[in-house]
């Protein structure tokens, strides 16, 4: 089940209340405004425990999100554009976030680059309707993708650092 470190993390990240999606009008803005709070006591919470790993900003409607999200191993910073969409059945559907330039480089990923969180991450979700938002969804589904798969990546050669590239074609 969930280890105690992600419980604690979890037990720090604000609730949501509104079921509202993009379709919603005013309900939608008030999910929205929920959405942020929850974001950004998430990145608080990453920051004073020296865990900050992402970046996101949305467009006007709150419908797209897109930023940055990194994975140090070994010391050395591996950086990914990181973006997806809300549904318009959101909060019921989760979202399904996309590290696009990784797009088939792993098995446990869709088409798009959209990352694999069937098995573990969406029936979560999906007992947690409208609780959970887009900082569970990155605490929940996105770093532990991470800090699964982008080891192995990088064990099998698959993706190298940026500084290694550059010292190969100076």
């Amino acid at each position: 089940m969930v280890d105690e470190a992600t419980k604690k993390t979890l037990a720090q990240i604000p609730l949501l209340k509104t079921k509202a999606g993009p379709r919603d009008g005013e309900q939608w803005v008030q999910r929205l405004k929920e959405e942020y709070l929850s974001l950004i006591q998430y990145v608080k919470n990453n920051k004073d425990s020296d865990n900050d790993w992402f970046r996101l900003e949305s467009n006007k409607e709150g419908t797209r999100w897109f930023g940055k999200c990194w994975y140090i191993h070994e010391l050395l910073k591996y950086e990914f554009d990181v973006e997806f969409d809300i549904p318009v059945t959101y909060p019921t559907t989760a979202v399904e976030i996309a590290l696009p330039e990784l797009d088939g480089k792993t098995a446990k990923m869709y088409r798009g680059g959209k990352i694999c969180l069937t098995d573990h991450f969406k029936p979560l979700w999906a007992r947690n309707v409208p609780k959970f938002g887009i900082a569970h969804a990155m605490a929940l589904g996105l770093g532990p993708w991470l800090a699964v798969e982008i080891p192995d990546l990088i064990a099998r050669g698959v993706i190298t650092h940026k500084s290694s590239e550059n010292a190969v074609k100076s």
